[in-house]
């Protein structure tokens, strides 16, 4: 296997780093825009494992097809690896496809706002315009693997083992999200630094959040609509969860029997508060606005005026959390309602691979899906998600303790079904 990774922001230097000590690939090129900065990752990665040569660093438009595919051909690619935010998944998408080569990524094509229904019904789904082309890449042999990240990805991975394992029916799957980070200053005062990129923070959260219910397909509501406290394992504790757009609402249902499936995100009073003005001042919008002879994005002005989330590992504390409530019958026939679950602590990660939490629970769980590529465990063609793939292999796999495995244990929390909804 011979893999290229566009992106070295914070989730591709942290896939690099995750990646340097397995050895199912023969070539790693990370490749970036910036190519001082693909370098550093190259250097960082390769510096954790003595005598370390399959790295290597490239520059890259990630906005341009051609040039994707073109790097891809030079370095004898198998695999293009998508690590940059959804606005290029398209360009390496159809780039790597012209290439021959397989692709992953974490997050999909950009969705569209119905024209007059904006928060009833859908417009353009989020991942269809790489949908659309399936059968193109059923006919040619090659597989493109969306949405494995860990939302979506892992939480996907969740929703196939509960249905293969833990349930007999399934009446909703929703992704739970939350965390207690905190970040601080110098000074050590608290400040606003998100974990993720902000680009896509906004995007994700400001759109109208999607709902698939079994008999009526997909909808749309209000952003941060229906609040609920949802209690997070091994210390978070309680945090408030509002709807949010997110993937696993289009995937799930496409494999995975439910009646229902939702994705909440435990954004907290002071994110849904600066979400909002900054959608009031129009500061959201990606569209150019002219700034004393300079044509800027609001959007990318925002991204650039806060912390890179690559660099705030060191400020912060706690623990995030992602996972999937479902509810259902179990296969005694008795209601059953579970939380699926992965932890990881800053500290853990910054001190094991110099990595933030988030960002590093983001990039564990494409290398694990590259390796499972790479053995044949997984296999198949045309555009699917993870739940297409068995998730015994996968959860094995990142749980079980290195060197065979990635060390990353998963947990599960059967609660009481007659609870509070969740």
């Amino acid at each position: 296997m011979r893999i290229l990774m566009i992106g070295s922001g914070g989730v591709g230097d942290a896939a690099a780093r995750i990646a340097v000590e397995r050895d199912f690939f023969d070539a790693f090129v990370v490749a970036d825009y910036d190519l001082a900065r693909a370098e550093a990752t190259v250097a960082a990665a390769s510096a954790r494992r003595p005598g370390e040569s399959r790295l290597t660093a490239a520059q890259v438009d990630a906005s341009d097809a051609e040039a994707v595919a073109a790097l891809a051909r030079r370095h004898r690619a198998t695999h293009i690896f998508n690590a940059v935010d959804p606005r290029f998944v398209m360009p390496i998408f159809n780039g790597a496809r012209a290439a021959g080569c397989h692709y992953l990524d974490m997050a999909m094509s950009l969705s569209e706002r119905h024209p007059q229904r904006p928060y009833e019904l859908p417009g353009v789904l989020l991942g269809q315009e790489q949908f659309d082309q399936a059968g193109q890449w059923e006919v040619e042999g090659l597989l493109a693997l969306v949405g494995i990240g860990v939302e979506p990805g892992l939480s996907d991975v969740f929703a196939r083992y509960a249905a293969d394992h833990l349930f007999a029916e399934i009446d909703e799957l929703g992704v739970r999200d939350g965390a207690n980070l905190v970040v601080r200053d110098e000074a050590g005062r608290e400040i606003f630094a998100p974990g993720f990129s902000i680009w896509t923070v906004i995007e994700e959260c400001l759109n109208p959040p999607l709902i698939w219910e079994d008999g009526s397909g997909w909808r749309t509501t209000e952003p941060f609509s229906e609040p609920l406290l949802f209690d997070f394992p091994e210390g978070i504790g309680p945090v408030e969860c509002v709807h949010v757009e997110h993937e696993e609402v289009v995937l799930m249902p496409r494999w995975v029997n439910a009646k229902k499936v939702t994705f909440k995100y435990g954004l907290g009073e002071q994110m849904i508060g600066i979400l909002r003005t900054l959608h009031e001042l129009g500061l959201d919008s990606t569209a150019s606005v002219d700034v004393k002879g300079v044509r800027v994005s609001p959007r990318d002005v925002v991204a650039a005026c806060l912390p890179d989330p690559a660099t705030i590992g060191p400020r912060m504390t706690g623990k995030t959390c992602a996972g999937l409530w479902v509810t259902g019958t179990g296969p005694d026939g008795r209601p059953r309602a579970t939380y699926l679950y992965h932890v990881v602590d800053n500290e853990w990660a910054m001190r094991e691979y110099g990595a933030q939490c988030v960002v590093w629970q983001t990039a564990v769980n494409p290398i694990v899906a590259l390796e499972l590529l790479a053995s044949g465990v997984w296999a198949g063609v045309g555009v699917l998600g993870p739940e297409a793939f068995d998730a015994v292999p996968f959860l094995d796999l990142l749980s079980a303790p290195k060197p065979v495995g990635y060390g990353s244990p998963w947990g599960m929390d059967d609660r009481d079904p007659s609870g509070p909804p969740a």
